[in-house]
């Protein structure tokens, strides 16, 4: 994770310099490209906007990331491991398949030692490294352009049922459902408690929720219904200035966000979240003092609620709300990540 390594800014003096101190202990992932690299690659160096800095292999790749051809960032694991290396090799020459534990047999490896070593190296097995491979096939193909069909068929999807059911796990809808040119657009945002995906129009952003948020599915598609299913793929102006900010902000540099929000709730739904929108990061509040904040002391499940559904994650601080004793309450996003957001908050305070 990125706050257990070094800031950017140290990071990237790193790369510029190929310095081989970090070699095996940072990575940098390239948004422009989306490959990510060892820090000593001897490729041209990216700008600093368009690095992410991760402190494994697995997390570049979880991130949708591809490793570099040129610093090969995996060999390290690959070479000390038959069995990763062969996987490897056979996962880049056979592009589109969808692999299974048979396959592995096959190559001559028991499956549950295959398992092992991924997860050891890389931070996920290699049938999962092998479905996000596929995916993001398929991600790049529907926001270049290509039909659904086309997206599918890249992706290795025999069964067109198949692929709209993982797209949908994902995303929370068919992908037929994405439209071109659409106003509102759907894209990743990669962070260092994991990916992000948001959706914003030209002005205003809608939607920011950790991609693995179990509501997610259900948030996107009450977006598909809100929007009448005029949403696409790629990113507006708003999209960018946010990437940026939150760069800021898991870096140290700047708690404070300027992209504009558009709230989708009911009227006291969204006077709970402008309140919690005025919380200072590095204080908490619990739900009784917002409560009394908004001038309705005896709404405290109320505002519990609207808490909840929250669909703007960081930008509308849901997380800096504890219990009335100051312990952690339930976070959408996952307690862990609760409680390392206040832990990178206590600079700020």
């Amino acid at each position: 994770m990125l706050f257990d390594l070094p800031e950017p800014a140290i990071l990237y003096e790193a790369l510029l310099k190929r310095d081989p101190d970090y070699d095996g202990r940072a990575y940098v992932g390239v948004s422009s490209t989306g490959i990510f690299c060892r820090l000593t690659c001897p490729a041209r160096k990216p700008r600093p906007e368009n690095c992410s800095f991760y402190a494994s292999v697995g997390d570049c790749i979880q991130a949708g990331f591809r490793a570099c051809k040129r610093c090969h960032p995996i060999a390290p694991a690959a070479e000390a491991d038959p069995a990763v290396k062969a996987l490897l090799a056979a996962l880049a020459d056979r592009k589109g398949h969808r692999w299974r534990e048979p396959d592995i047999i096959r190559l001559g490896f028991d499956p549950s030692t295959v398992r092992r070593s991924f997860n050891r190296h890389f931070g996920m097995t290699f049938l999962e490294m092998a479905r996000l491979e596929r995916l993001r096939h398929a991600h790049l193909a529907l926001a270049g352009g290509s039909k659904v069909i086309e997206a599918q068929l890249d992706a290795g999807f025999e069964s067109a049922g198949a692929f709209r059911a993982a797209f949908a796990r994902l995303m929370g809808t068919p992908p037929g459902s994405f439209t071109a040119d659409a106003m509102i657009r759907a894209d990743y945002i990669d962070t260092p408690l994991g990916p992000m995906i948001a959706l914003c129009d030209r002005t205003h952003l809608h939607l920011l929720e950790f991609a693995d948020r179990k509501a997610l599915p259900a948030e996107l598609r009450r977006m598909h219904q809100a929007f009448k299913g005029r949403i696409g793929f790629g990113r507006h102006a708003p999209l960018d200035h946010l990437e940026t900010q939150l760069d800021a902000y898991f870096s140290g540099r700047n708690p404070r966000f300027s992209v504009p929000l558009a709230f989708h709730g009911s009227e006291f739904t969204k006077t709970v979240w402008h309140a919690l929108v005025e919380i200072p990061a590095g204080e908490t509040r619990s739900y009784s003092q917002i409560a009394g904040t908004i001038g309705r002391p005896s709404a405290v499940r109320a505002v519990a609620r609207a808490n909840g559904a929250n669909q703007i994650a960081l930008l509308v601080p849901c997380h800096r709300v504890v219990g009335a004793d100051g312990s952690l309450t339930g976070y959408g996003g996952g307690l862990w990540r609760k409680q390392k957001l206040i832990e990178i908050e206590r600079q700020y305070a």
